[in-house]
């Protein structure tokens, strides 16, 4: 899943820091890519077969990653995502949107910012209550990640309407509404991996 979330981003590289510029510094794009890169880096040498351990080692290691807020946020979100799974040992719907859940919550611990804020959040809380949602109802893991990625995307497309509150792009003003919010794209292309990578 990780693997295939790093080729999306990869793809869109350009095009998310071209995103970038219009509200930031425009280095977006080449950041989240050197974080999926080194999340890559880690899972080709790490050996552990858990895959609790192994996103908490990915999340130290894109944790560190240079260029804003990109690296602690996303490093958290994996983070988080391995204290969602607590002590299960296997990978169901319904661990795997726990999981998600500490995602969430790791990122909570870094920003306050909320659905129309402009920010990832605008993809992430969407995408995460769409796995819940469909682990509540019974649905499989390929149907949740593919419900996912359609609820990041909208929210990701959302983000035009809003006027950003958080980040360098807060001081632009009303000046940002209009422009698509780099940060919930990427959001929204990992959850797209995710899915791409369990079809």
């Amino acid at each position: 899943m990780i693997r295939s979330a790093a080729d999306k981003i990869r793809a869109q590289r350009d095009e998310l820091s071209k995103l970038d510029s219009a509200i930031g510094d425009g280095d977006h794009g080449m950041t989240i890519a050197r974080a999926m890169d080194i999340a890559e880096k880690v899972i080709e040498e790490s050996d552990k077969a858990e895959v609790k351990a192994m996103l908490k080692d990915v999340g130290w290691g894109v944790m560190g990653v240079d260029g804003g807020a990109t690296g602690p946020l996303l490093g958290s979100f994996l983070m988080g995502m391995s204290d969602g799974i607590g002590e299960q040992d296997t990978i169901d719907c319904k661990v795997m949107a726990a999981m998600f859940e500490g995602g969430l919550a790791g990122v909570r611990k870094q920003t306050k910012a909320q659905v129309g804020d402009k920010t990832m959040m605008d993809a992430l809380l969407p995408a995460v209550g769409a796995i819940r949602e469909a682990a509540d109802s019974g649905k499989s893991i390929r149907e949740a990640l593919q419900n996912a990625a359609e609820a990041g995307e909208k929210g990701a497309i959302s983000t035009k309407d809003f006027q950003a509150r958080f980040g360098r792009a807060k001081n632009l003003g009303e000046r940002t509404i209009g422009f698509q919010d780099p940060g919930a794209t990427s959001m929204s292309l990992l959850f797209r991996g995710f899915a791409e990578g369990l079809s």
